[in-house]
């Protein structure tokens, strides 16, 4: 009984390993995005600037 209790814990872990790092790489990528954009907008001023 505690060999088939164990044996449906790991699915229950491996889903919230991937959950959690899910979140963590959506976070990242945020971050990413988020200086993407600075260094468009960065980009963009500098262009302006020239013209």
């Amino acid at each position: 009984m505690d060999y088939i209790t164990f044996l449906t814990l790991i699915p229950i872990l491996l889903y919230l390993i991937l959950f959690g790092v899910g979140i963590y790489v959506l976070v990242l990528f945020i971050k990413l995005a988020r200086r993407g954009i600075k260094a468009l907008d960065l980009y963009i001023a500098e262009k302006s600037n020239r013209m």
